[in-house]
């Protein structure tokens, strides 16, 4: 009995690591993932993976979020201003959020959902994952140093998650039962010509790459998306190529025998929860899944 061993909060949960416009091979990861039939419990994202994992939990298709950013200039999400703490504000990506997501609170979101951030004065990582800053907090995991201001939030700057934590399977580790992860910054080589963009996007690969190595352990399944490392963070012209490579990758490692055993595993899971649920309804806790969870792990061991 699993009363008498470990319980978790979540079945399947979802990791995706930051990377900039490498970010949307996260979408067509997630069609894979779909096409599997499997149904995250909860999502955990970092600066890009933060993007694509809220409009995820939000309701959206892959499809849907990719046709969001179709035909978008990184311009239209950023407003140039004397650099003071950074040289752009994040004011586009704030309007866009709000305009788009359809919720305004995390509870409003139909999966529950973890926004990584760095606190730029503690020197740590925070994760949001309730209240009304549901906008400002995935603005500030993609608000990288130096390049953008901080993103305040109730007094404190937070900046881009991926300084400390790019890829985030410890984040929600403890809490689920099988994690997902889905890597797309892998080590970008260093660019023929250097400037201020390639130096950045070279530094940050480089730190957020050392910080991944715990994370990747810690996932049930790792798909990481080879072949994109030389586009840039900053280009979004390669979206469609980009998200055609995740799709790839996701489906390579799916397709694997032992990602096949925790996939088998998901379904038994959904199939036993559809049974609880029937013979929950009278208590009310029949469309709550993180409560159907938690009710399931405490009577049965999987």
């Amino acid at each position: 009995m699993a009363i008498f061993g470990k319980s978790y909060d979540y079945f399947l949960g979802y990791a995706l690591s930051g990377g900039g416009a490498k970010g949307f091979a996260h979408l067509g990861a997630l069609k894979v993932m779909e096409e599997y039939g499997l149904k995250p419990d909860v999502i955990a994202g970092t600066s890009a993976g933060a993007l694509a994992g809220v409009f995820y939990a939000d309701g959206y298709h892959p499809d849907e979020i990719a046709e969001l950013f179709r035909k978008k200039e990184f311009k239209e999400f950023v407003e140039l201003t004397i650099p003071k703490s950074g040289f752009l504000k994040s004011t586009g990506l704030h309007s866009f959020l709000k305009k788009n997501l359809r919720a305004g609170r995390f509870e409003e979101l139909q999966i529950p959902f973890y926004a990584v951030a760095t606190d730029w004065n503690r020197a740590c990582t925070v994760t949001f994952s309730d209240g009304d800053d549901l906008v400002d907090a995935v603005v500030a995991s993609c608000s990288i140093p130096i390049l953008f201001y901080p993103q305040v939030i109730h007094g404190v700057p937070y900046v881009d998650g991926g300084i400390l934590k790019n890829f985030p399977v410890s984040v929600i580790r403890k809490k689920c039962k099988n994690v997902i992860g889905v890597n797309v910054s892998l080590m970008m080589p260093p660019s023929e010509k250097n400037n201020i963009r390639t130096m950045l996007e070279r530094t940050f690969s480089l730190m957020s790459n050392s910080n991944t190595l715990f994370d990747k352990t810690y996932c049930d399944i790792l798909i990481e998306t080879k072949g994109i490392e030389k586009y840039s963070m900053f280009n979004l012209h390669n979206q469609e190529t980009i998200m055609e490579a995740g799709y790839h990758y996701a489906a390579k490692v799916m397709s694997d025998k032992e990602s096949l055993k925790v996939v088998r595993k998901c379904h038994r899971h959904y199939e036993l929860i559809e049974k609880v649920r029937s013979k929950l309804q009278h208590i009310g806790a029949g469309k709550d899944r993180k409560m159907m969870s938690k009710i399931w792990f405490s009577l049965v061991d999987h």
